[in-house]
């Protein structure tokens, strides 16, 4: 029996995915577990393998198309199955009036309509599935606008050219609600051309292109009159619309909104504080420069940092703890992100067991992952757990900043510049040259104590480097 293969959820919280590149052809005889495309997250590439075995009848999504999680994006059949694809995406769709008949009575449409959506969307597209989507809540997507009218419900109905009429509700998919809200878009305005009416990704996207504008309802019911009305002093003129600044609009990509929405939960959610050391670097940079002479690989100030923090570590494995609701994990291994920067934005792929790995495998497992980091190839679990992030911006001159934590982790490691600068040598004044870091740490797992004896034994670390060694 012919069944549908739906874009999983590969990243907590994302929305969409795109198919970076299908690994089945169509009509390939797949096992179960064989890779049937690569799928593109936010940050990362995740392999969607087959469930079930079979023929994969039909891709319905084409190399680099963006996909709503859930919406259908292959066909898999039996072998010598003669597979009705129109009934089958018809009975996908019928999905959405069912799940959406509960949104008349003021409901809001949950996970079920959304997949339905997108399959309703990827029917009209001619068996390809639209991308983008967003979770449907009760407000302020849920919630009647002013004129009596909804929207997330079954369509009905002839398809609008324009304003709806008086009473009449608009339907949008969920994805067509989501971009119209950020782009400022009054679907009042907006023309569908789905079934019935419906506003679909395409009629939002064109509307943006074509410079339709936010504004109020075509109709709006008008206020009741007070019954019992009280001298009130007069209102001001509405203050005249800011011209937007001059220059170019590039829109967000996904990984940059994924990283806004981690970002403000982080700082919104977490309690930072932060704890500055400032150890003195000339033992590392003279150890660097003794293994890059004699070694084949070449040793960055960066990793011997990495190695410094799995060594505070190991001195203080109190503080190698991440914070849950319910309880608090304490991890027995090392595991460290290093933040890299690529043209899309920053990204955090992990460096597993530190703690066991000589520096040399450390520079060749961190220059395996920036590289792949930088070319859009890092797996999901690459990017998942870790003990804390270290974040580099010494190579730019930075001497000194305050990183924001990276969830679930309780700590991340701000590292700045290596500066000359006068220090203090048994009672004598000397030229040193020194690094600041600040260490954020999550107040909830790590208490200000705890976190100073981790900063302690860092500096201690760095300036006794022959110690990281071993």
């Amino acid at each position: 029996m012919a069944t549908l293969i739906r874009m999983p959820a590969v990243m907590t919280g994302a929305g969409e995915a795109v198919i970076a590149a299908w690994v089945a052809e169509e009509g390939a005889t797949v096992a179960v577990g064989d890779v049937l495309a690569e799928v593109e997250t936010e940050k990362a590439v995740v392999e969607l393998a087959a469930e079930t075995a079979g023929v994969l009848v039909r891709r319905l999504a084409a190399d680099g198309e963006t996909v709503e999680v859930g919406a259908p994006v292959a066909v898999l059949g039996e072998a010598g199955e003669d597979v009705d694809l129109d009934a089958l995406l018809g009975a996908a769709a019928a999905l959405t009036s069912e799940a959406q008949g509960s949104a008349d009575d003021g409901a809001a449409v949950g996970g079920a309509a959304e997949l339905a959506d997108a399959a309703e969307d990827a029917a009209l597209s001619g068996g390809q599935a639209s991308g983008g989507a967003a979770p449907t809540d009760g407000a302020p997507d849920g919630a009647a606008p002013s004129g009596g009218e909804a929207s997330g419900a079954a369509p009905s109905g002839e398809a609008s050219d324009g304003a709806a009429p008086p009473g009449e509700r608009r339907f949008a998919s969920p994805i067509a609600r989501k971009m119209a809200r950020e782009a400022q878009l009054d679907l009042e305005r907006v023309r569908g051309t789905g079934p019935g009416g419906r506003i679909v990704r395409r009629d939002v996207e064109s509307a943006i292109a074509t410079g339709a504008s936010a504004g109020a309802p075509a109709t709006a019911q008008a206020p009741a009159a007070p019954t019992a009305p009280s001298p009130q002093p007069a209102a001001s003129a509405p203050a005249a619309a800011v011209a937007p600044a001059p220059g170019s609009r590039v829109p967000h990509t996904p990984m940059r909104r994924a990283i806004a929405r981690r970002l403000a939960e982080s700082k919104a959610t977490v309690p930072h504080f932060y704890v500055v050391a400032e150890p003195r670097v000339d033992a590392l940079l003279d150890l660097r420069r003794q293994v890059n002479e004699a070694g084949d690989v070449r040793v960055s100030v960066n990793d011997l940092v990495v190695k410094a923090v799995a060594a505070a570590y190991r001195a203080v494995p109190e503080a190698n703890v991440q914070w849950g609701e319910d309880e608090m994990t304490v991890l027995d291994g090392v595991d460290v992100a290093i933040a890299v920067a690529t043209d899309g934005g920053l990204v955090t792929p992990v460096l597993r067991g530190v703690g066991q790995l000589p520096v040399s495998e450390v520079s060749r497992r961190s220059a395996d992952l920036v590289a792949r980091a930088r070319s859009g190839r890092l797996r999901q679990p690459e990017l998942e757990g870790g003990s804390i992030t270290v974040s580099n911006l010494g190579m730019y001159g930075t001497p000194e900043f305050a990183a924001i934590l990276n969830p679930p982790q309780a700590a991340i490691l701000a590292v700045g510049a290596a500066v000359q600068q006068p220090v203090v040598v048994d009672g004598a004044l000397a030229v040193g040259t020194v690094m600041r870091c600040v260490l954020s740490a999550d107040h909830r797992a790590v208490d200000g104590a705890l976190a100073a004896r981790w900063a302690a034994a860092f500096t201690r670390a760095v300036e006794n480097p022959l110690t990281i060694l071993v």
